[in-house]
């Protein structure tokens, strides 16, 4: 199966590890960074979303207008707006991009983050409400007549809109979580199941429940996997991990620096997480600190288990050979974020993409070879004929 590379869509130089220079939309700095993806072998990036962060929505149509071919994946929460709009400025969005919008939906796992912006459910609440949304925004892409919506979270009548995606039937829906209620949620719903980077075991593991959920959802298909690393690479082994423990110790320092926000302007964590990814990561990284070929978990303790946290640490092929463990597992969406945003995003593209295809590039033909010898062999009816 082919593999997909998502990076990320940054609106300004700031990371985990580095105060931003500038603004925080800073736009000749987002062109840079979506053009040096569009140029190193990257598939699609991730316009982001934090309560006070610039808007992701404009910024993508920004990118989407000025790039021919790298992807769009747009994150997006649902109290922000009525599914009736947002449906409208997908639509829109992929409009001017030509055909390349995904949008990513955010339940959101942290009571305080989901409050600055008047959002006061629950987080079972907020995931009965988003699963509502995708349906509608599903349906909004796809009906051409007037309907009516009647439910827990919408209500409304006789719409009907007068844009629709380029994508037909619609464009992708991806969608993420670790607890019971996401997996229900999005088994149900996504094209495409997010994860965050984990040991080979556990990632399994949480493949196998995103497969259950959708069967569950009375689904015949399942959604894609896609698993969220933070690579660290140099040319030797002892070079990447120097660099490794000089992030690791970076990221402490700007931690201790500006405790309480993160530079997306969503959340550092500050005590326990609520949502279930983050305290996965950090029980993994309480139980060790590596794990299987290059899988680093300081990083991830050391932000609270934030989000994308976990590194991979080696060398490109290093690097490279580790991310194609689990595409062994079924994950075909890898998606990929340094510490510098340009630099990094360079690096890997030009020396841990390549690699990645190459080898999925040969499986896949050995795949192909077996199913045609199989395909050829007489059956035990003819041979006996």
């Amino acid at each position: 199966m082919p593999v997909e590379f998502l990076g990320i869509a940054a609106t300004n130089d700031g990371s985990e590890t580095t105060a931003r220079s500038g603004a925080a939309f800073d736009k000749d700095y987002t062109l840079r960074l979506a053009r040096a993806h569009e140029d190193h072998g990257w598939d699609r990036v991730l316009f982001a979303y934090g309560s006070g962060s610039p808007d992701p929505a404009p910024a993508a149509a920004y990118i989407a207008a000025r790039l021919d071919r790298l992807q769009l994946l747009l994150a997006h929460r649902p109290n922000v707006s009525y599914p009736t709009y947002a449906a409208k400025t997908f639509a829109t969005l992929d409009r001017i991009s030509d055909g390349r919008l995904a949008v990513h939906f955010i339940t959101g796992g942290n009571d305080h983050e989901q409050g600055r912006e008047g959002d006061t459910l629950t987080k079972d609440e907020r995931y009965a409400r988003t699963r509502e949304y995708i349906r509608i925004v599903k349906k909004i892409w796809t009906t051409h007549e007037p309907f009516d919506h009647e439910g827990e979270h919408y209500r409304f009548h006789d719409f009907v809109s007068d844009v629709f995606p380029v994508q037909q039937p619609r464009p992708a829906v991806s969608f993420g979580g670790s607890s019971p209620a996401a997996y229900a949620a999005g088994g149900a719903e996504a094209d495409v199941y997010c994860l965050w980077g984990e040991p080979l075991e556990k990632t399994a593991q949480q493949i196998e429940a995103v497969k259950a959920a959708a069967e569950a959802a009375g689904r015949t298909d399942v959604p894609r996997i896609q698993v969220a690393f933070r690579p660290i690479i140099a040319p030797t082994e002892e070079l990447a991990w120097e660099k490794a423990h000089r992030t690791l110790g970076a990221i402490r320092r700007r931690r201790e620096a500006a405790p309480a926000r993160n530079p997306r302007g969503g959340v550092t964590q500050t005590s326990a997480p609520q949502n279930t990814g983050s305290q996965r990561l950090i029980a993994i990284a309480e139980a060790g600190e590596r794990y299987d070929r290059a899988l680093w978990t300081p990083t991830a303790a050391a932000t609270g288990g934030a989000g994308n946290s976990n590194a991979l640490v080696g060398t490109p092929e290093t690097v490279a050979q580790a991310l194609l463990d689990y595409y062994d597992l079924g994950v075909d969406i890898l998606s990929a974020r340094g510490y510098d945003l340009l630099d990094d995003a360079v690096d890997f593209g030009r020396h841990v993409i390549p690699l990645v295809r190459e080898e999925v590039a040969k499986r896949d033909a050995a795949r192909t070879a077996a199913h045609a010898v199989s395909e050829s062999r007489p059956t035990p009816a003819a041979v006996r004929g």
